[in-house]
């Protein structure tokens, strides 16, 4: 338990400063790109995510996951195999996104150069994703907290340096803001496999045995595969999203520009305010998904049991304070963005949505680590389509538009988090108020 708290308060220090040099980075992009270009650069980030999403395979959480589950002498095989599934996987991978990703048609309206700086993040984010899963099964959080920390910094320097020093058009600093992303993954993937090497160095000199490569594989593929799913169903949603929005609001009676313009508000201002202190809930994701494997392997309900009160406290002791300074402070906040009161509206009117999507990713993680991949993704699937009803319908609607989206986006959080929740607290034995826990050790 002692490894679990100092790896969520490092992690949580350093993802609070990688935050708040976020801020700094979308204020930048804010001021250089306009509000037109920002929204330009929020519409692709989803279909960029997507990408990165298929390229990872959720290694990161099956192989933490395998590792927190197995003994030490077998790490070495594990890797081995996990290597080897990786470099079979992105070599596919690289094939078929040489061929598809020119036709794609979400880039017709970018950079040329954009899809093929996107090709360059197929190996990059495979072969992190094998140290990064490595590094957070064996609790070393502090290598993933400085990567998390080094991608932020390096994309502030460049963004700051190039836009201070030079003048470009619109097209071409749209450009250098989706390029410093990628990057910024770069310099992460060269820090994480020069510290993956040398540990692994040091795991040749140990005593270790050996488990069947089909074991590792089917044990590696009964996470990722259905985890894989879950996340490229969020990221489909999440790239759709965009044009889904800006489709209801066109249809409401206003034009695309001002659609888009309204998207980058909601999106680049309100939503990356809202998601700041989110950093201490993807702390807790990237903590409890090996912790809550290992103490489910072990049978110990007790423990679960802990963890999940401490975790929904804490979840709920920032996640009020959060809410409450957005909801009075709105418009000081947003100004450091842009000088409008509408993106102030928006960031009030998210609430709910921001304080129960700090909920969702810790109890995410206790889904994975229970081995309820399954039910989690119904829940997101039941949540999405809820909420991209409700889009569709309020936000077409030209006495609500962006209110009827901002309705549609709450419900959809709400309902999520309640789900995941109310499944979890069924696992390990609890009531909704957590009456039951902490009672005895063992199920």
């Amino acid at each position: 338990m002692a490894i679990y708290y100092r790896g969520i308060l490092f992690l949580a220090v350093t993802a609070f400063l990688g935050e708040g040099i976020e801020v700094l980075v979308n204020m930048i992009l804010a001021r250089q790109l306009g509000s037109h270009g920002l929204g330009l650069y929020m519409s692709i980030l989803p279909t960029i995510f997507l990408i990165v999403l298929i390229s990872s395979f959720e290694l990161p959480v099956s192989i933490s996951k395998f590792i927190a589950e197995r003994e030490e002498r077998y790490h070495r095989n594990i890797l081995y195999h996990a290597i080897t599934i990786t470099i079979i996987f992105t070599s596919l991978l690289l094939v078929i996104g040489t061929m598809l990703l020119p036709f794609i048609p979400v880039f017709n309206s970018y950079h040329p150069y954009v899809r093929w700086l996107v090709i360059i993040l197929i190996p990059v984010i495979s072969f992190t994703s094998v140290a990064r899963g490595y590094f957070m099964g064996r609790q070393l959080m502090g290598k993933i907290a400085i990567s998390n920390f080094l991608r932020k910094v390096v994309q502030l320097i460049v963004l700051f340096g190039v836009f201070r020093l030079f003048e470009f058009n619109a097209e071409s600093s749209l450009l250098i803001a989706i390029g410093t992303l990628i990057g910024s993954e770069i310099v992460v993937f060269l820090y994480l496999v020069f510290m993956f090497i040398i540990q692994f160095q040091q795991i040749k000199k140990q005593p270790f045995s050996n488990i069947n490569r089909k074991m590792v594989r089917k044990n590696l593929m009964a996470v990722s595969i259905p985890t894989t799913a879950m996340r490229l169903f969020s990221a489909f949603t999440g790239a759709i999203q965009p044009f889904l929005i800006k489709a209801a609001l066109v249809h409401s009676g206003i034009s695309a520009v001002q659609a888009t313009e309204q998207f980058g508000m909601l999106m680049g201002v309100a939503i990356s305010i809202g998601f700041f202190p989110g950093f201490i809930a993807h702390s807790l994701l990237i903590v409890l998904i090996p912790a809550v494997s290992k103490t489910s392997s072990d049978g110990d309900y007790f423990s679960l049991q802990k963890m999940l009160q401490q975790a929904m406290v804490l979840t709920l002791g920032y996640g009020i304070i959060a809410v409450t300074l957005f909801y009075f402070f709105a418009p000081e906040l947003t100004s450091l963005f842009f000088k409008s009161n509408t993106s102030a509206i928006y960031l009030q009117l998210l609430w709910p949505f921001f304080l129960f999507h700090y909920f969702v990713m810790p109890l995410q993680a206790f889904m994975i680590g229970l081995d309820m991949i399954k039910e989690a993704f119904i829940h997101i699937i039941w949540s999405t389509v809820i909420s991209f009803g409700l889009i569709l319908w309020l936000g077409a609607m030209p006495e609500w538009r962006m209110d009827g989206v901002i309705i549609g986006m709450n419900t959809g959080s709400v309902l999520l988090a309640l789900m995941h929740y109310l499944t979890v607290c069924k696992k390990i034995g609890v009531t909704f108020f957590m009456k039951g826990a902490l009672t005895k050790k063992g199920a």
